[in-house]
Protein backbone atom coordinates (compact mmCIF):
# COMPACT_ATOMS: atom_id res chain seq x y z
CA UNK A 1 0.00 0.00 0.00
CA UNK A 2 1.75 3.44 -1.06
CA UNK A 3 1.94 5.78 1.57
CA UNK A 4 0.74 9.38 1.30
CA UNK A 5 4.30 11.14 1.18
CA UNK A 6 4.89 8.39 -2.05
CA UNK A 7 1.09 9.15 -3.06
CA UNK A 8 1.92 12.92 -3.38
CA UNK A 9 5.43 12.48 -4.65
CA UNK A 10 3.92 10.72 -7.84
CA UNK A 11 0.73 13.69 -8.06
CA UNK A 12 3.47 16.30 -7.79
CA UNK A 13 5.98 14.32 -10.56
CA UNK A 14 2.87 14.20 -12.93
CA UNK A 15 1.68 17.79 -12.32
CA UNK A 16 4.54 19.10 -14.60
CA UNK A 17 4.22 16.59 -17.17
CA UNK A 18 3.92 17.69 -20.55
CA UNK A 19 1.83 15.42 -22.51
CA UNK A 20 2.38 17.20 -25.62
CA UNK A 21 6.25 17.45 -25.59
CA UNK A 22 7.41 14.51 -26.60
CA UNK A 23 10.77 13.11 -27.69
CA UNK A 24 11.60 10.44 -30.58
CA UNK A 25 14.95 8.77 -30.90
CA UNK A 26 15.75 7.10 -33.87
CA UNK A 27 18.16 4.02 -33.85
CA UNK A 28 19.86 4.92 -30.95
CA UNK A 29 21.97 2.16 -29.94
CA UNK A 30 24.70 3.41 -27.55
CA UNK A 31 23.63 2.60 -23.64
CA UNK A 32 25.19 6.08 -22.41
CA UNK A 33 23.73 8.33 -24.79
CA UNK A 34 20.45 6.75 -24.80
CA UNK A 35 20.39 6.38 -20.65
CA UNK A 36 21.57 10.05 -20.28
CA UNK A 37 18.64 11.56 -22.74
CA UNK A 38 16.06 9.41 -20.79
CA UNK A 39 17.28 10.79 -17.46
CA UNK A 40 17.37 14.64 -19.80
CA UNK A 41 13.59 13.92 -20.83
CA UNK A 42 12.85 13.28 -17.21
CA UNK A 43 13.86 16.33 -15.83
CA UNK A 44 12.28 18.66 -18.28
CA UNK A 45 8.70 17.03 -17.67
CA UNK A 46 8.56 14.80 -20.62
CA UNK A 47 6.26 11.79 -20.54
CA UNK A 48 6.33 10.19 -23.70
CA UNK A 49 9.69 8.37 -25.35
CA UNK A 50 8.91 7.12 -28.82
CA UNK A 51 11.40 4.59 -29.91
CA UNK A 52 12.06 3.65 -33.78
CA UNK A 53 14.45 0.80 -32.91
CA UNK A 54 14.98 -2.14 -35.65
CA UNK A 55 17.08 -4.22 -33.45
CA UNK A 56 15.12 -7.63 -31.35
CA UNK A 57 17.02 -6.40 -28.17
CA UNK A 58 15.30 -4.45 -25.75
CA UNK A 59 15.98 -0.26 -26.30
CA UNK A 60 19.69 0.55 -24.45
CA UNK A 61 19.14 1.87 -20.92
CA UNK A 62 21.97 2.00 -18.17
CA UNK A 63 20.18 2.42 -14.81
CA UNK A 64 23.12 4.03 -13.22
CA UNK A 65 23.59 6.48 -15.88
CA UNK A 66 19.40 7.14 -16.03
CA UNK A 67 19.44 7.13 -12.49
CA UNK A 68 16.15 4.92 -12.93
CA UNK A 69 14.50 7.70 -14.62
CA UNK A 70 12.77 5.47 -17.03
CA UNK A 71 10.24 4.22 -14.55
CA UNK A 72 8.57 7.31 -14.74
CA UNK A 73 7.96 7.78 -18.47
CA UNK A 74 6.22 6.44 -20.87
CA UNK A 75 8.02 4.62 -23.69
CA UNK A 76 6.43 3.51 -26.99
CA UNK A 77 8.08 1.17 -30.03
CA UNK A 78 8.10 1.24 -33.35
CA UNK A 79 9.94 -0.85 -36.10
CA UNK A 80 9.40 2.39 -38.76
CA UNK A 81 9.67 6.41 -39.36
CA UNK A 82 6.57 5.92 -40.66
CA UNK A 83 4.67 3.96 -38.19
CA UNK A 84 5.77 6.16 -35.62
CA UNK A 85 5.26 9.52 -37.49
CA UNK A 86 1.69 9.09 -38.97
CA UNK A 87 0.14 8.08 -35.68
CA UNK A 88 1.78 11.31 -33.89
CA UNK A 89 0.88 13.55 -36.66
CA UNK A 90 -2.83 12.25 -36.67
CA UNK A 91 -2.66 12.87 -33.05
CA UNK A 92 -1.92 16.64 -33.64
CA UNK A 93 1.82 16.39 -33.05
CA UNK A 94 4.12 18.84 -35.41
CA UNK A 95 7.72 16.66 -36.22
CA UNK A 96 11.13 18.43 -35.30
CA UNK A 97 14.13 16.56 -36.82
CA UNK A 98 17.76 17.79 -35.62
CA UNK A 99 20.03 17.64 -38.88
CA UNK A 100 22.50 19.78 -40.20
CA UNK A 101 20.58 19.89 -44.01
CA UNK A 102 21.01 23.58 -45.28
CA UNK A 103 17.48 23.74 -44.89
CA UNK A 104 17.98 23.64 -41.20
CA UNK A 105 16.59 26.54 -38.93
CA UNK A 106 18.20 27.48 -35.39
CA UNK A 107 16.55 25.22 -32.49
CA UNK A 108 15.37 28.33 -30.65
CA UNK A 109 13.46 29.72 -34.07
CA UNK A 110 10.41 27.09 -33.25
CA UNK A 111 7.29 27.61 -31.48
CA UNK A 112 7.83 24.46 -28.57
CA UNK A 113 4.51 25.48 -26.91
CA UNK A 114 2.51 23.84 -29.80
CA UNK A 115 2.35 19.70 -29.71
CA UNK A 116 5.58 18.91 -30.95
CA UNK A 117 7.96 15.91 -30.86
CA UNK A 118 12.02 16.52 -31.32
CA UNK A 119 13.33 13.48 -33.24
CA UNK A 120 17.10 12.69 -32.58
CA UNK A 121 19.07 10.09 -34.66
CA UNK A 122 22.18 7.54 -33.44
CA UNK A 123 25.72 8.55 -33.09
CA UNK A 124 26.98 7.70 -36.14
CA UNK A 125 24.79 8.85 -39.05
CA UNK A 126 22.53 10.73 -37.05
CA UNK A 127 19.03 10.70 -38.75
CA UNK A 128 17.59 9.29 -41.73
CA UNK A 129 16.75 10.35 -44.88
CA UNK A 130 13.32 9.12 -44.47
CA UNK A 131 12.08 10.98 -41.15
CA UNK A 132 13.87 14.27 -42.56
CA UNK A 133 11.35 14.11 -45.36
CA UNK A 134 8.22 13.28 -43.25
CA UNK A 135 8.94 16.00 -40.59
CA UNK A 136 7.66 20.03 -40.02
CA UNK A 137 10.90 21.02 -39.29
CA UNK A 138 14.21 20.65 -39.56
CA UNK A 139 16.23 22.45 -36.91
CA UNK A 140 19.52 22.36 -35.80
CA UNK A 141 22.00 24.28 -33.22
CA UNK A 142 24.32 26.25 -34.54
CA UNK A 143 28.21 25.37 -34.05
CA UNK A 144 31.55 27.48 -33.93
CA UNK A 145 34.27 25.18 -33.18
CA UNK A 146 36.24 22.40 -35.22
CA UNK A 147 33.43 20.04 -34.52
CA UNK A 148 30.12 19.56 -36.46
CA UNK A 149 27.83 18.52 -34.34
CA UNK A 150 27.11 17.80 -30.20
CA UNK A 151 26.99 14.82 -28.30
CA UNK A 152 23.46 13.64 -28.77
CA UNK A 153 22.33 13.64 -24.92
CA UNK A 154 23.91 17.36 -24.86
CA UNK A 155 21.82 18.02 -27.85
CA UNK A 156 18.56 16.62 -26.10
CA UNK A 157 19.09 18.88 -22.78
CA UNK A 158 19.57 22.10 -24.78
CA UNK A 159 16.47 21.69 -27.29
CA UNK A 160 14.66 20.54 -24.38
CA UNK A 161 15.29 23.10 -22.17
CA UNK A 162 14.10 25.51 -24.63
CA UNK A 163 11.68 24.05 -24.57
CA UNK A 164 10.96 23.84 -21.18
CA UNK A 165 11.47 28.01 -21.12
CA UNK A 166 8.98 28.73 -24.00
CA UNK A 167 6.47 26.43 -22.19
CA UNK A 168 7.29 28.08 -18.25
CA UNK A 169 6.69 31.83 -19.95
CA UNK A 170 3.27 30.56 -20.67
CA UNK A 171 2.74 28.64 -17.45
CA UNK A 172 2.50 25.21 -18.65
CA UNK A 173 4.69 23.79 -15.68
CA UNK A 174 2.15 25.56 -13.20
CA UNK A 175 -1.26 24.12 -14.28
CA UNK A 176 -1.86 20.02 -14.99
CA UNK A 177 -1.66 19.61 -18.40
CA UNK A 178 -2.76 15.63 -18.58
CA UNK A 179 -5.95 14.74 -18.59
CA UNK A 180 -8.07 13.40 -15.77
CA UNK A 181 -7.81 9.95 -17.04
CA UNK A 182 -4.18 10.15 -18.36
CA UNK A 183 -3.39 11.23 -14.82
CA UNK A 184 -5.60 8.38 -12.99
CA UNK A 185 -3.76 6.12 -15.27
CA UNK A 186 -0.15 6.82 -15.01
CA UNK A 187 -1.26 7.58 -10.96
CA UNK A 188 -2.06 4.03 -10.39
CA UNK A 189 0.71 2.53 -13.08
CA UNK A 190 4.09 4.72 -11.32
CA UNK A 191 2.56 3.85 -7.76
CA UNK A 192 3.05 0.24 -8.56
CA UNK A 193 6.90 0.88 -9.77
CA UNK A 194 9.60 0.38 -7.57
CA UNK A 195 10.19 1.81 -4.34
CA UNK A 196 12.40 4.54 -4.08
CA UNK A 197 11.04 7.67 -5.21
Amino acid sequence: MPTKVRIKKVERLLSFRQPDLRVILEEVTNTHNASAVVRTCDAAGVLNIDIIYAEPEPFPVNKAISTRTEKWLNFSLYSSVNECFSKLKAAGFKIAATHLKKNAVSYTSLDYTQPIAIVLGNESQGISEEACAQSDYIIKIPMFGMAQSLNLSVSAGIILYEAVRQRMEKGYYGKIRLSPEEFAYFKNKFLKTGSDL
